[in-house]
């Protein structure tokens, strides 16, 4: 049997090692489970699951079994794989396992359900409970699951939590506001809760300080003025709320992330700083300069900005190696708008002569102060792109700040907000729970 299971592994015996297998019920499964265990094996859970699958429940318990035998993390890791991928046909089964004694036969059984395809309605009475599980591992699964499958019977699911935050049990609540954040957003909570937040808010901005506001994707508009009001009338924002600097950088940080085919997610909130060091600065996607919805009418906004306050700068860039890109304008003129981005596209937003601080990076680098990118070398283009790539911070830092270097000796006066968008007035807010 032993040397049958080994054939999984092998490409050209594999097919014909499954067939007999699978006749082979619950000895075949155990003697599979136990291959799965063994971390020199070739067989990898993808050749297992679909002989255990073909077996049906009997390869079930085995798994069960080989978890609570299994005695390294790696054993427990190849067995609790095939555990998971079982699929929708074991849904009871996984069901059944989320009142097992042992935490990771609950942990396991609830990753199973969450990858499982038409989890419905069934599943949320064996869900609930297991958030106010003794086991953090566990909670925590059963947190994930209700909010990754939970959209699909939210209707059914947020009266429940909503009972929970309520009522009790007390164990499950403090998960349950988390899981009814995520469905349905502020409407969805209960409005003490609510009334709680905002007190929690309150409670914090008096000793609040400044901290570096960092996102996966960072866009920001900079004005050199302390007049926060002013400047949200210009932009057009509305509802400006009161927040921390952690709960403002998670809001943006987790709208940036919106990037569903045909949402407007990621444009529809901004958080407003104070003044910071004679500058406040706008952030969130809905000011990126070099996005092709957005690029426009960032351009004509700053232009306005500038008019009034003598100097408006938008910025981009990428944290994870994405790119930067600048917008720099004057008394109502465009200075320089620059984008570096690998997009093929980025030539069409160019605009104005090379700042002062561009010229001097690229004489660094031994190129052409002043260039004309149609007639670079290819290899002088690869070492300027490299460079630029991380431009956007250095020369906001030049020309005054930049929201990604402050910190709690940075000067603060007022407080900081949350203000919705055009786009957040007409299409609402993505939903999520976020750090105070």
């Amino acid at each position: 049997m032993n040397g049958l299971v080994r054939d999984l592994g092998c490409p050209d015996r594999c097919v014909a090692a499954a067939e007999l297998l699978a006749s082979g019920g619950e000895a075949a499964a155990e003697a599979i489970v136990c291959e799965l265990a063994d971390e020199l094996s070739p067989v990898q859970w993808p050749d297992a699951v679909p002989v255990l699958q073909r077996i049906g429940e009997a390869a079930f318990d085995c798994l069960v079994q080989g978890l609570l035998d299994a005695s390294t993390a790696a054993a427990k890791d190849r067995v609790g794989l095939a555990f998971t991928w079982l699929g929708a046909s074991f849904l009871d089964q996984y069901v059944t396992a989320v009142s097992h004694t042992s935490a990771i036969i609950r942990s396991q059984a609830v990753a199973g359900i969450r990858l499982c395809d038409g989890v419905g309605v069934s599943t949320v009475p064996a869900l609930l409970p297991l958030l106010g599980d003794p086991d953090p591992e566990v909670a925590q699964q059963a947190r994930d699951t209700l909010v990754i499958r939970g959209k699909a019977i939210e209707a059914s699911l947020v009266p429940l939590l909503q009972q929970i935050r309520r009522a009790g049990p007390g164990r499950q609540r403090a998960r349950a506001l988390t899981v009814l954040a995520a469905l349905g957003g502020e409407t969805a909570l209960p409005a003490q809760d609510v009334a709680a937040i905002e007190r929690l808010i309150r409670v914090k901005l008096p000793d609040d300080r400044p901290t570096a506001l960092w996102a996966c994707w960072n866009h920001w508009i900079a004005v050199p003025s302390g007049d926060q009001a002013g400047i949200i009338s210009i932009l057009g924002l509305t509802d400006p709320r009161p927040v921390t600097f952690a709960l403002g950088n998670d809001i943006v940080d987790s709208d940036g992330h919106d990037t569903e085919p045909g949402s407007h997610g990621r444009f529809t909130r901004v958080f407003i700083t104070p003044e910071l060091d004679g500058w406040i600065f706008v952030l969130g996607a809905w000011c990126d300069p070099c996005d092709a919805e957005r690029s426009e009418d960032v351009l004509r906004l700053c232009t306005r900005l500038s008019s009034r306050y003598g100097r408006a700068e938008a910025y981009y860039y990428g944290a994870q190696g994405d790119g930067s890109a600048w917008l720099v304008t004057e008394n109502g003129k465009v200075l320089r708008r620059y984008s570096e981005t690998g997009d093929g596209e980025d030539h069409l937003l160019t605009l104005g002569d090379p700042l002062t601080f561009e010229q001097q990076r690229r004489e660094d680098l031994g190129l052409q102060p002043v260039w004309d990118a149609a007639l670079e070398s290819e290899d002088d283009a690869d070492a300027w792109q490299g460079a630029a790539f991380e431009l956007a911070p250095q020369i906001a830092q030049h020309l005054g700040t930049s929201p990604l270097r402050i910190g709690s000796e940075t000067t603060s006066r007022g407080v900081g907000v949350i203000a919705l968008t055009p786009y957040g007035v007409a299409h609402g807010v993505p939903t999520g729970p976020y750090r105070v």
